[in-house]
């Protein structure tokens, strides 16, 4: 089909006139029927002009190669008006019209007035031209190519057929800028080193593909109905044979199933190519999310990190040193959701991507993986140190108050009362030790294990590890510091409580020695009073008083080791009060009183052992004198003088030293 130089849209005040139309009727000789309906009004020879160029631009050459038939309906207008449009015929389409037909009115013209012969003028002109009436026009062309002006039985509607050749108009129109634009934005993305913002903008079309394929698809369906130009037609009204309007050139179906393929097939390309941007797009944002958590991590948060190597000297300054990791965790967090939402969106493009694209998204994930693990094993490893230099520094803190108590314990001034109270105070006393010993213990463990934290690389890294920097380097010689600080505390204590311990032991013997010495004094009292009051009895003869003289010296030696025992005691006493720099209480009264009972003991057990040997004496000479045969004088003095000295000696009192 030809180019179509002009547009409907250009002349469609005058289009709407019907000035002129092409009814798709054909004559005799296949040839066109050009209809020019003239009305009694003054026509425009301007723009009956110019919709006899647009009306004549659409068919084919081949069509316009079998000429037009012209109709020019004069019956409601004027010979002069039908004559001037027959001539402008000559200078409008000379070469395309081979037959003219005027219909005269059913009262013909004045003849003065029709005295031109078109006959005569045929090779001037360069077409026929007859006079005819409407019901003498079937002699020259078939009722079923004449429309019902004319008597004839085709259907003609040029409203519609306007509006359908605006719509044919608009999508070739339409489509054609499309096509070309769309091989433009196809071929363009092939060549390397263009302009990214520059490609980005060509891949907008004017018009959009789907809204002109649309288009294109509802015209076609019309044109594939024979609505397009006229109505479906039908059979010959006089027998001819069945009518198609206007063949292929005015349906122009094969131009618009063209223009459509080619659409489809670029816009197929295009839609692929936009498929490809938009992944590249996708790959683009994604590449730049992930270097945007690569870069926050690695920079702003490893310095945050980096910055925070202390390990307090307290409890307060790690618990606020433990609030501070909490907000950079925070921070953290933020961005680990982020990689939470890319890995997501990774891992959906991997299901559906290329082995090209897969590649990059699985290395743009592990490197996300990478830094993102990395930095978390920080943050961890950051939370562990500070754990356990806060449980470190509790324990310090709880180790330094046991301190504080066993020293307040060993400067205090020790006064028991006896022995119970001290051996009670020697066990608190060990006790506390005890508590220190485990607190020191624990010290020791959770120092080390806040070293091993500090200087063991995390769990999960990439880098070698680095030696310890100098903050590093500070924080260990600072746990070990506090660690020989409370092991020469505990040291200290501990040489405190030995002192002590050998004080309360010396108080202890101290106290045992008095309640010895207080235990020989009754002992020797009851020795006394056993003395005094059954130790009576001379014995009936002098074997018996020989067995009590021996009894009652033994008597008198336990009496002696029991005065002795009590005299170390007290010296032992006297020696312990002056190690432990005090005064006992047995230097003013278990001394006098055991001094006392010792003499009046002794006195009693020599008065006693003085009448044993008198009694001795006696029982001796008796038995004498009661074995001879004859008693001599001298015999029975002995006896008498020896009895009456016993006598004497049992009446006397005995006189303690007191008086």
């Amino acid at each position: 089909m030809s180019d179509v130089t002009m547009e409907a849209t250009t002349i469609l005040p005058i289009l709407k006139k019907k000035l002129a139309f092409l009814s798709g009727g054909k004559d005799r000789r296949s040839g066109l029927i050009l209809t020019i309906p003239l009305s009694s009004d003054q026509t425009s020879m301007e723009e009956l002009s110019a919709t006899l160029d647009y009306l004549l631009s659409i068919p084919s050459e081949k069509c316009k190669a079998r000429g037009f038939t012209v109709i020019v309906d004069g019956r409601k207008s004027q010979w002069n008006i039908v004559k001037t449009v027959v001539l402008m015929l000559q200078n409008v389409i000379p070469a395309e019209v081979s037959l003219v037909c005027v219909v005269k009115p059913d009262e013909f013209w004045d003849k003065k007035v029709t005295h031109f012969c078109f006959w005569k003028e045929k090779d001037r002109l360069g077409f026929e031209v007859i006079l005819v009436s409407a019901n003498k026009l079937t002699r020259y062309i078939e009722p079923c190519q004449l429309t019902d002006d004319f008597g004839g039985s085709l259907d003609y509607d040029h409203s519609d057929w306007l509006n359908k050749r605006l719509v044919f108009e608009k999508f070739t129109k339409e489509s054609t800028s499309l096509l070309d634009e769309l091989s433009i934005i196809n071929e363009t993305d092939k060549s390397s080193g263009v302009d990214k913002d520059k490609s980005d903008c060509a891949l907008l079309p004017s018009f959009d593909p789907e809204t002109v394929l649309q288009t294109g698809h509802e015209l076609l369906s019309e044109l594939q109905q024979r609505r397009f130009n006229g109505s479906e037609g039908g059979g010959g009204g006089q027998g001819g044979p069945a009518w198609c309007p206007m063949e292929e050139e005015l349906l122009a179906q094969p131009q618009v199933m063209k223009l459509l393929d080619s659409l489809r097939e670029q816009y197929t390309r295009y839609q692929e190519l936009c498929r490809q941007r938009n992944k590249r797009t996708q790959l683009d944002e994604i590449h730049a999310k992930v270097m945007q958590v690569v870069t926050w991590l690695q920079g702003p948060g490893s310095e945050l990190l980096k910055t925070q190597q202390a390990i307090g000297d307290s409890m307060r300054t790690a618990q606020a040193l433990q609030q501070k990791h909490e907000e950079i965790e925070s921070q953290h967090s933020e961005w680990f959701a982020v990689y939470v939402e890319l890995n997501q969106q990774i891992a959906a493009l991997l299901s559906a991507g290329e082995e090209e694209e897969v590649a990059e998204l699985k290395s743009l994930q592990q490197q996300l993986s990478d830094v993102c693990y990395r930095q978390a094993a920080q943050l961890e490893s950051r939370q562990n140190v500070l754990q356990a230099a806060h449980s470190f520094h509790s324990t310090t803190q709880e180790l330094s108050q046991q301190l504080d108590g066993l020293l307040g314990m060993l400067c205090a001034d020790v006064a028991p009362a006896d022995g119970a109270s001290i051996q009670q105070n020697l066990k608190l006393l060990e006790e506390k030790l005890q508590t220190v010993e485990a607190g020191l213990t624990s010290l020791r463990q959770k120092g080390s294990l806040l070293l091993e934290q500090m200087c063991s690389p995390p769990s999960w890294t990439l880098e070698e590890t680095e030696s310890p920097g100098g903050d590093q380097q500070d924080n260990v010689q600072q746990i070990q510091s506090v660690m020989d600080e409370m092991q020469l505390r505990k040291q200290r204590c501990e040489d405190m409580v030995d002192v002590r311990r050998l004080k309360m032991l010396q108080m202890v013997q101290l106290f045992k020695c008095e309640e010895d010495a207080l235990q020989a004094v009754e002992w020797l009292s009851e020795l006394l009073d056993a003395l005094l009051k059954t130790h009576v009895r001379l014995g009936d003869d002098s074997q018996e008083t020989r067995t009590m003289l021996d009894k009652h010296r033994k008597f008198v030696d336990v009496a002696q080791s029991t005065y002795d025992y009590g005299r170390q005691l007290l010296q032992a006493t006297v020696v312990l009060c002056q190690s432990l720099r005090c005064t006992t209480r047995s230097s003013g009264d278990t001394l006098p009183r055991l001094n006392r009972v010792w003499k009046q003991f002794s006195v009693s057990a020599e008065e006693r052992q003085h009448r044993l040997e008198l009694a001795l004496s006696f029982h001796g000479n008796a038995e004498r004198v009661l074995q001879q045969m004859c008693v001599e004088a001298e015999s029975l003095d002995e006896v008498d003088s020896s009895g009456k000295t016993l006598l004497d000696r049992l009446t006397r009192p005995v006189i303690f030293p007191d008086g």
